[in-house]
């Protein structure tokens, strides 16, 4: 049997967080991804937030909500990659398990994310923990087995600053709700990887001249 079409993974994928299981780890986030919308100092700074099915459930503040559909998304804009938003325009992305094609198709999203957030900007990455025994639910389904450190790697050579330690929400195994965070995914059914886009200045910084000592030693 031929493998599924990315357009009808993408699909597969929107069913399974629309049932029970899928529930019960969206239900654990919407408080991390109400946080992260916010999360930017200036108020009034739009949002994006990319989820994985709909419907959203409602969230305060301006921003563009989309969903996955197909080889694009839906919602406040129906689009493909790259994104239609302007450069350095958002205060927060959220990206709650995007599909992607592959590697390239999620570095390429990574990319665009930094392009339109401005400077002190933030993204936060919820993704499935293929450590967790919650993985068993999923499969089937096309996950993407993709853990925090790959993430830090893609932010950090796109130019973001990634938090060291990613922090595990959602169940374990039983398909209930479980908001709380913890440090370091663990056994949690999902993770989030948060990231700061920061400006490097354009000006180097001149080295200091080292400090001459007796008897020619030198100093810092």
């Amino acid at each position: 049997m031929p493998a599924p079409t990315f357009q009808a993974r993408t699909e597969i994928q929107a069913q399974w967080f629309r049932s029970p299981m899928g529930k019960a780890v969206l239900e654990s986030e919407q408080t991390v991804v109400s946080d992260a919308i916010a999360a930017h100092p200036v108020i009034g700074l739009p949002w994006l937030w990319i989820a994985p099915a709909a419907p959203l459930p409602p969230v305060e503040g301006r921003g563009v909500r989309l969903v996955c559909a197909g080889e694009g998304w839906s919602g406040s804009l129906r689009c493909r990659p790259p994104l239609p938003i302007a450069s350095e325009s958002l205060g927060s992305v959220v990206l709650q398990h995007v599909a992607h094609a592959d590697d390239a198709a999620a570095i390429a999203l990574v990319e665009d994310c930094v392009r339109m957030l401005v400077p002190g900007g933030k993204l936060f990455l919820l993704g499935l923990n293929p450590l967790s025994p919650y993985r068993l639910r999923w499969r089937g389904a096309g996950f993407p087995a993709i853990d925090p450190a790959t993430w830090r790697r893609w932010f950090s050579d796109s130019g973001l600053w990634p938090e060291p330690v990613a922090q595990g929400v959602g169940p374990q195994w039983s398909p209930l709700a479980s908001p709380s965070l913890q440090s370091g995914p663990g056994l949690r059914a999902a993770y989030l990887q948060r990231a700061e886009k920061r400006v490097v200045p354009i000006t180097p910084i001149r080295a200091r001249k080292p400090l001459m000592l007796v008897d020619g030693a030198q100093a810092a």
